[in-house]
């Protein structure tokens, strides 16, 4: 007797639909496609019917200085986004730490940092730090993203270990780990693969929020963006830059989720990770002096 190889099993919470179901589902399939299908035709044609492919207003992408301007606007972003991210992941732990202190005071004074962080706008951050310190438009930038984003992975972090289950801290207590021990060897490894997709998730959030440097002059990817299509000189709406512009974003986050991705396949493919084979029971030497133990002579 065969069966099929992919066949959907009936679990606790799933039952296998029957032809009613599954021509229902078919049915909502092809209605979604055909929507969407119908959607970016749509927006297709409007693209065409205002002349949006047209060669006066993709010209000038060829220009060497235009060029220039998006590749030093990518990197000016990359470069905020990498301090941010470093600084942030920095800033993330010092304050899951203090949350998860012994000492109340240390405690409560991270938890107050982090609610208040967490509750506040980027954009106000990068504001205050720009307009009330007078600090350069690279720092403000950078420092709005730490606050923020460093207090929503300092939850992560915290969530995370609290994840891990509570046997495993008590055994590692009950062998004499300090603390510290605990938390470096035992919950924080395991604790990882648990919070790597919301931390890659908050990193991608870092990274389109970097965006927002172009409200205080910084030149990145969107600054630059916005001087190409503001330059009446070639004819260049913003329709075609932002064409040009959104892949590259969503590369670039595709890229991180990617990464994450490879980190996780890489720690199951680690000899700390992986389950130990246990070699099958053999007959043989049982006792250090020779064969196998013998019942004694009368």
């Amino acid at each position: 007797m065969t069966t099929t190889a992919h066949a959907p099993q009936a679990t606790a919470l799933y039952d296998i639909p029957g032809p009613r179901t599954r021509r229902r589902h078919l049915l909502y399939g092809v209605v979604s496609t055909a929507l969407i299908v119908g959607l970016v035709g749509w927006v297709l044609y409007l693209l065409f019917d205002t002349d949006q492919f047209t060669a006066t207003k993709w010209t000038p992408f060829e220009y060497k200085g235009i060029q220039e301007l998006l590749l030093r606007g990518l990197g000016n972003t990359l470069k905020a986004f990498a301090i941010a991210a470093a600084l942030s992941l920095a800033l993330g732990g010092l304050l899951a730490t203090g949350r998860l202190s012994d000492h109340r005071v240390v405690r409560w004074v991270a938890t107050l940092l982090v609610e208040f962080f967490r509750a506040m706008p980027v954009l106000v951050m990068i504001f205050f730090v720009f307009v009330a310190l007078k600090v350069q438009p690279l720092p403000a930038l950078v420092a709005g993203l730490t606050l923020y984003n460093g207090s929503v992975l300092a939850e992560v972090f915290r969530s995370g270990v609290n994840s891990v289950e509570r046997g495993q801290r008590e055994a590692a207590y009950a062998l004499g780990m300090r603390k510290t021990q605990v938390m470096s060897y035992v919950l924080v490894p395991q604790a990882v693969r648990a919070m790597l997709p919301a931390i890659i998730s908050q990193l991608v959030v870092a990274l389109k929020d970097t965006s927002l440097g172009y409200l205080i002059t910084y030149e990145e990817f969107l600054h630059a963006g916005k001087l190409i299509a503001s330059n009446l000189d070639y004819d260049l709406p913003f329709i075609p830059v932002v064409m040009v512009i959104s892949p590259i974003y969503i590369g670039m986050c595709m890229l991180l989720s990617w990464f994450a991705y490879w980190v996780s396949k890489r720690q199951q493919r680690s000899p700390k990770t992986e389950a130990v084979e246990v070699a099958p029971a053999e007959p043989g030497t049982l006792l250090p002096g020779g064969g196998p133990p013998r019942a004694p002579g009368p």
